[in-house]
């Protein structure tokens, strides 16, 4: 399998390569040259244990990774899980959930970054190589991608989030961390400018191979690999219980990369009917599915932090393909979107993907109504996945929703909605008395390559 470039500069790399590379060099995202088609596996592949169907799936996109090591890296991935199943699939009222949240930092962001954490350590033991990883979070990629590269060899990790706009929960994940190869940035500013910033040190060319960056935010391919696993998983289980010929599922989203990963499962023969794409009050998607305009607009917080974006990294993942693969017709369009703030790509409606908006109201009514009607708890942003979700049901194609967090993250949340001190882990309650360390930085790239290259030299 190779990849190439979305914006297609450069030669095709083999997965290694795109793993250790992470942003393509001409600031493109890498995809596979082709997607596999498996609709003449998918009656063996319904009944493996979740680990055993993740290797099958991820196989055949990393093949130049030996099998029997590929197979150990996966293992060892889930093994920490706290659900014999890793993703399991609840039926609760109308719905089915996919529970995501059963990793060490509970959410479904550990589900590709334990993968990737063990990914990049087989790699750069392979040779010899050291990593600096720069990361931006809206508050959950963080923590999953600290405890995924925590105290390992050849790897430091530099992520940003930004300051006052992470759930107390999600900034104490980071924060609590002291291994020496983990460094917390508090960004003063918003997501979009941590992200901005990733992208900024990784277009500078130079910066980037003395500093040796590497990348764990869904623009690094092998983020969204992961992610497509539990579609399948999902529908397997879905379609076991209910005898549905397809399944439609519902995906609170902010940054794109976890319903392109649902996308590409729908491209390589999985029988989805449709992908319910949901986001809240930070609506940038939501329009252009609705719209055909892609245009930014002003970050509003809200209580599903992770969504609060504006500029989604995976979107030019999907317009790429949208655009039968033609980079020329891709970079004019980005572009454009960098010079007016605006895209209008012109091009048909994608019937497998439809978008609704939640906004806070709705958000803590589905919370409450859930928890009075079913006894079951939603996380916010779950929340937004499930009440968009259930605008598009069908009687005879089950509704399966991503469950992306545990509900404990967002106390606050809960509260509000249910009046109750309800969303508690022990995990999370033990965050409490540990102690911090973080930096507060300004949302300037300049400030972050310095930190980055003298913590690097051993003098920051």
């Amino acid at each position: 399998m190779r990849y190439i470039s979305t914006r297609g500069g450069g030669e095709p790399l083999t997965f290694r390569q795109t793993l250790l590379t992470g942003l393509a060099r001409d600031g493109g995202l890498f995809l596979p040259e082709t997607f596999p088609d498996v609709r003449d596996r998918l009656n063996a592949w319904r009944t493996l244990p979740y680990p055993e169907l993740a290797f099958q799936i991820i196989r055949l996109f990393a093949d130049d990774i030996p099998e029997d090591a590929l197979r150990r890296i996966v293992e060892q991935s889930y093994a920490g899980f706290r659900h014999h199943e890793v993703c399991p699939v609840v039926p609760v009222g109308p719905v089915r959930m996919l529970e995501l949240f059963h990793g060490p930092t509970l959410a479904f962001k550990d589900v590709a970054l334990q993968f990737l954490g063990n990914l990049f350590e087989y790699a750069l033991a392979e040779t010899g190589a050291e990593m600096n990883i720069v990361a931006a979070t809206s508050g959950d990629t963080g923590s999953a991608a600290i405890y995924g590269v925590r105290g390992r060899e050849r790897i430091r990790i530099f992520v940003m989030h930004p300051a006052g706009r992470v759930s107390p929960v999600q900034e104490r994940q980071m924060t609590t961390v002291l291994d020496a190869n983990v460094h917390n940035l508090a960004v003063e500013g918003t997501f979009d400018d941590c992200q901005n910033m990733v992208k900024s040190l990784f277009g500078d060319l130079a910066f980037r191979d003395t500093f040796r960056l590497g990348a764990v935010n869904s623009i690094n391919w092998a983020r969204v690999l992961a992610q497509i696993v539990y579609y399948f998983y999902a529908a397997f289980r879905t379609q076991e219980a209910t005898g549905a010929a397809a399944v439609r599922f519902s995906v609170p989203t902010g940054n794109f990369g976890d319903i392109f990963a649902g996308y590409v499962a729908y491209r390589m023969g999985l029988p989805v009917d449709q992908l319910v794409l949901a986001t809240n009050e930070n609506d940038i998607l939501a329009r252009y599915f609705n719209t055909g305009v892609y245009s930014l607009g002003e970050v509003a917080p809200t209580l599903s932090p992770s969504m609060d974006i504006q500029v989604a990294s995976n979107f030019e993942r999907y317009l790429y393909c949208l655009a039968g693969g033609d980079a020329a017709m891709l970079r004019g369009w980005m572009g454009a979107f960098k010079a007016e703030g605006t895209l209008r790509p012109d091009l048909p409606p994608d019937p497998v993907i439809v978008a609704g908006r939640g906004d806070t109201e709705m958000t803590l009514t589905t919370i409450r109504a859930f928890w009075e009607t079913h006894g079951y708890l939603l996380d916010p942003h779950t929340a937004v996945g499930v009440a968009v979700g259930m605008r598009f049901m069908h009687p005879e194609i089950p509704l399966i929703c991503l469950a992306t967090a545990h509900p404990a993250k967002f106390g606050d949340a809960i509260l509000r909605a249910t009046g109750q001190d309800l969303a508690h882990h022990p995990i999370l309650d033990a965050l409490a008395t540990l102690p911090t360390r973080v930096r507060t930085v300004p949302a300037d790239v300049d400030a972050v390559a310095k930190i980055v290259a003298a913590t690097v030299r051993g003098d920051g």
